[in-house]
């Protein structure tokens, strides 16, 4: 089986491609070659060195032709840009995210057309897509069926284009499944430029001895998955065959609900009181808006028949962190409390 991802490069999509090259196979074939595409190479060596692995870097928008120029049996979709990035530049979101998702479904069409093969498809969605509307307000649990009514431009993009994915499996020009990402904590390396990106650098930074500011109220609540997590249900959505996963609607991935206090809580029985200390409580009304509107409980039977379900606690989510990451916790107090002094 030949794979591609794009954004393979960046976290998500080096911590799949580490997965499908650790099982050896997708949906009960063997890997033969695996693609990471994205705006630049894997600094990951254990990747680049394996044989079945190809990188491809650039604009991925430009780029597509000659990636599509050979027939793909399966394609992860992560490559997008993120919520703020998106609300500070609308014609990048555009780019980034409907116009390249467009131009990848239309090559995977003429893939299919020339007798080459459907692809499976998996698209990255996200949370985003739900809203509070002020003609259809947003419950307080979302379920299977709830509408989404987006309330950014990110979550308008993602909306757009599992409506696209859904149709272009209809047609039978790919093999199209949908999944919404909840916001994943904790991630490791640099801030980006998600409106949710605090949520994992208020504990990688004071892990590694650096502050960190907190922009919303402490009792806010958010729906997490633990990058492991993410991960696993990335992969079961892909392998689940069409009757398994429930028509061509995108399926809401399992969330754990937790507020910003629980979160820092968790931190401070891991961590010590040296971590925080170096938090800081500054409002940030732009990223507390777009975190505000979304939504914090889900419940879903799909995810459930898949047998997918949330991490059980956010102290569980930071001991895989630094399970995943040891050398990044630099703060001596809490590198003597967890032991790795």
């Amino acid at each position: 089986m030949k794979v591609l991802i794009t954004g393979g490069a960046g976290f998500l999509g080096s911590r799949l491609a580490h997965t499908l090259l650790q099982r050896g196979s997708l949906a009960g074939q063997p890997i033969t070659q695996l693609m990471l595409a994205d705006l630049v190479a894997p600094r990951d060596t254990t990747l680049t060195g394996d044989a079945r692995v190809r990188t491809h870097t650039g604009d991925l928008l430009a780029q597509i032709p000659a990636l599509m120029a050979e027939p793909w049996d399966a394609i992860f979709h992560l490559a997008s840009a993120v919520s703020g990035e998106c609300e500070a530049n609308f014609d990048l979101g555009l780019h980034a995210n409907l116009d390249t998702t467009r131009r990848l479904l239309d090559a995977c069409r003429a893939q299919a057309e020339a007798g080459q093969g459907v692809a499976r498809f998996f698209f990255s969605s996200s949370v985003a897509v739900f809203g509070s509307d002020p003609a259809l307000p947003l419950p307080d649990v979302v379920h299977d069926n709830t509408l989404p009514t987006p309330q950014s431009s990110y979550g308008i993009h993602k909306f757009v284009c599992e409506q696209l994915v859904a149709d272009y499996t209809r047609k039978g020009f790919i093999d199209g499944r949908a999944a919404r990402l909840m916001t994943v904590s904790v991630r490791p390396g640099r801030p980006n430029g998600a409106a949710s990106g605090f949520l994992s650098g208020l504990f990688r930074e004071p892990l590694a001895g650096q502050a960190s500011n907190n922009p919303v109220a402490l009792d806010s609540q958010v729906a997490l998955s633990s990058p492991a997590n993410t991960v696993a249900g990335i992969v079961a959505v892909m392998e689940a065959s069409r009757e398994a996963f429930g028509g061509r609607t995108a399926i809401n991935l399992p969330a754990l609900t937790v507020s910003v206090r629980e979160m820092l809580l968790a931190l401070e029985d891991l961590a010590g009181p040296a971590a925080m200390a170096l938090i800081t409580h500054r409002p940030d009304e732009a990223v507390a808006r777009i975190v505000s509107a979304w939504p914090a409980r889900f419940e879903s039977q799909r995810t459930a028949r898949l047998g997918l379900k949330a991490d059980a606690d956010f102290a569980s989510v930071l001991r895989q962190y630094v399970a995943d990451n040891p050398a990044a916790v630099t703060l001596p107090a809490a590198r003597a409390r967890l032991g790795l002094a």
